[in-house]
């Protein structure tokens, strides 16, 4: 403990936000497994279970909107905390007996969760914005892709972690576990957390919700199509396939997808090497570049997959590469979004920036269940590529950063 006391006291508070985040998203990760693998086993069908998450993402969209403004009038401690609250509350909910377990009650505790997973994320990343000066924008990507990319390979743990719980502990049994883990967090952050970190000097009016900047404008809405691309095949397409047509294990599918999701916040992390010149910081115009050459990988898959068939090799081949370029478009989203956004109530326009984020899932996970079960994978790719194309066309139209002098 004695090196931690020698730190700042601004890189203590990231790595109390880091920590929160981690655990959160290691159970938000492996509730979504234990979500899709238990239900696809009850027999539900992919648009089924698509809809089991349909107010997990709705109330993601509202929280995001609602919780950027209540961020910056009670303090991002006070909603990173509720959100682990919440969270807790959402696992305890699904340890019900399982005639309890009724496609209500799971869609009511997935729109607990979404709400948790959304207040929690904005306040993480808002609060990165209030650690560092305006002039240290290269160590603020640097510590917004560290996040990014931790967060989410921890994510790809806990699809594995879903996994094996499910394969050894049950479904109730293994929400529960998670629950009482979460909330051991939540009591210690409750304790650590700098009481007034991301208050507004004023109080913000509700009018002031919706972003005045094109920038933010403009990100959003690249935002909203890229992820929507990612999910669209991603969320239920992708294991459903594995499990029903290369009849693949639960614990395979739930450890596939945690390699491909740890490996994927791990190049998050590197971004900065790939995009970052020595005169200037990404812009723009770098984001431009990224997606577009992400919109080409989904149409070659899908291609592959008309000309082999189903063939494994093809398919992880293509999302593992797919992985990489989406990680870099990604992790230069949220530093261009962070860096862009005003310090005085800066949880204003992160969370305005991933409520579209949020509406993108939104659009990617119902897509998916419905063009999956009408068209197949292939049409799922197809779509997502489409989607990106569209997300390129728009931020064409982002600003250019000056070179630094």
């Amino acid at each position: 403990m004695q090196w931690l006391s020698q730190l700042s006291a601004e890189v203590r508070q990231y790595l109390i936000v880091t920590g929160n985040y981690w655990a959160f998203t290691l159970t938000d990760g492996a509730l979504r497994m234990l979500v899709v693998l238990h239900f696809h086993q009850l027999g539900y069908s992919p648009l089924q279970v698509a809809g089991l998450f349909l107010f997990y993402e709705i109330f993601g969209v509202v929280t995001n909107l609602l919780g950027g403004w209540l961020g910056a009038r009670v303090g991002l401690n006070r909603t990173m905390n509720l959100g682990l609250l919440l969270q807790v509350v959402a696992l305890l909910m699904l340890t019900v007996p399982a005639s309890a377990l009724t496609v209500v009650w799971v869609m009511a505790a997935q729109a607990l969760s979404g709400i948790a997973k959304d207040l929690n994320k904005m306040s993480a990343k808002s609060s990165i914005k209030l650690l560092l000066p305006d002039d240290q924008q290269g160590a603020l990507y640097r510590w917004v892709a560290l996040l990014t990319g931790s967060k989410n390979a921890l994510k790809g743990l806990g699809f594995f972690l879903g996994g094996v719980l499910l394969t050894t502990l049950g479904f109730a049994g293994a929400v529960l576990l998670l629950a009482l883990l979460l909330a051991l967090v939540w009591l210690l952050s409750r304790r650590l957390l700098k009481r007034e970190l991301g208050r507004a000097s004023g109080k913000p009016k509700f009018r002031e919700l919706l972003s005045k900047s094109r920038t933010i404008n403009l990100l959003s809405a690249a935002r909203l199509f890229l992820f929507a691309a990612r999910d669209v095949w991603f969320v239920i397409a992708l294991p459903v396939y594995l499990s029903s047509v290369f009849g693949w294990d639960f614990w395979q599918v739930g450890g596939f997808m945690a390699c491909w999701v740890i490996g994927y916040g791990l190049v998050q992390t590197q971004a900065p090497r790939f995009t970052e010149r020595r005169d200037r910081l990404p812009d723009g115009r770098v984001a431009a570049y990224w997606v577009a050459g992400l919109s080409v990988l989904p149409g070659l898959i899908a291609l592959g997959l008309l000309w082999q068939g189903a063939n494994v090799w093809i398919l992880l081949g293509g999302l593992l590469l797919f992985g990489v370029v989406f990680a870099v478009n990604s992790s230069l989203h949220s530093y261009l979004i962070v860096a862009g956004a005003r310090r005085d109530g800066v949880s204003l326009d992160v969370g305005f920036y991933y409520m579209s984020n949020a509406l993108g899932r939104l659009l990617g996970t119902l897509l998916s269940g419905w063009v999956y079960q009408s068209a197949g994978l292939v049409a799922c790719l197809g779509w997502s590529c489409g989607l990106l194309i569209t997300a390129t066309l728009i931020s064409l139209a982002l600003p250019r950063a000056a070179p630094i002098r």
